[in-house]
């Protein structure tokens, strides 16, 4: 037997490691002892695209933003910011606009549809008295105060190559207690045409105009507005107030 073999120092190099009296392990670190060699220099960290190591890359980059300066816009690019900025709101009005506009549209053709329409009288029935009742039960639909009062008349007959026309008129106005002569008054001119060609079974064709326009409604596609009767005698007391006889 070689001398030492048994003594605890072998021992513990056989497990794997030297430990101090205290217990510790006293193995060496082969990367502590590479540290520790002479002439062992440390890796160093590698340049960026620069050609700097890191550290003084951003020690450069910090240099140069403490010396840039700030150069003050002159007249000329204070208005070009100016009208880009009032640019911009306005396409921002614009687009906000555009996504509005559909939904008003559709509001007015849900108001639009909201009508109610007679059924007219067909061309084998129809006599100048059943289109004046009927004139009446169309107008009894509209929605209008019931301060306002009318009545309706026959015109004339209208004959047509292809048709005759029966014209008629309904007349407003609005009386009150203190003047139950109305100072002026307001026309709707209905016209009801019988067609000479389409067979007699159809329901005949009407239309309505107002005083003083020539713009042609027809009931079934139209609703009917209170307003427009009041422009019309408005319209009429302000040119009675500007003559003078």
């Amino acid at each position: 037997m070689r001398q030492g073999a048994n003594t605890p120092w072998a021992a513990g190099y056989r497990s794997g490691g030297l430990r101090s009296q205290g217990g510790q392990d006293s193995r060496r670190d082969p990367a502590r002892d590479q540290e520790q060699l002479p002439g062992h220099q440390p890796p160093r960290p590698e340049p960026d695209s620069s050609g700097l190591p890191p550290a003084q890359h951003q020690q450069s980059l910090q240099a140069a933003v403490s010396k840039a300066e700030v150069k003050p816009m002159d007249k000329g690019e204070e208005n070009a910011a100016s009208e880009e900025k009032a640019h911009f709101l306005m396409e921002n009005r614009r687009s906000g606009t555009e996504e509005y506009l559909p939904e008003l549209e559709k509001k007015e053709k849900e108001t639009k549809c909201v009508t109610r329409n007679i059924q007219w009288t067909t061309g084998n029935n129809f006599t100048v008295e059943r289109g004046r009742q009927q004139i009446e039960e169309a107008v009894s639909t509209w929605e209008v105060h019931e301060s306002w009062l009318h009545w309706s008349e026959f015109l004339q007959e209208e004959e047509l190559k292809y048709s005759k026309r029966y014209h008629y008129r309904v007349c407003w106005s609005m009386p009150t207690r203190r003047k139950p002569i109305p100072r002026a008054t307001a026309s709707v001119y209905f016209v009801i045409e019988v067609s000479k060609i389409k067979p007699a079974t159809l329901p005949v064709e009407v239309f309505f105009t107002l005083e003083s326009s020539e713009l042609i409604h027809r009931p079934e596609q139209c609703q009917f507005r209170e307003k427009w009767l009041k422009d019309i005698i408005e319209n009429k007391i302000i040119l009675m107030e500007r003559l003078t006889f």
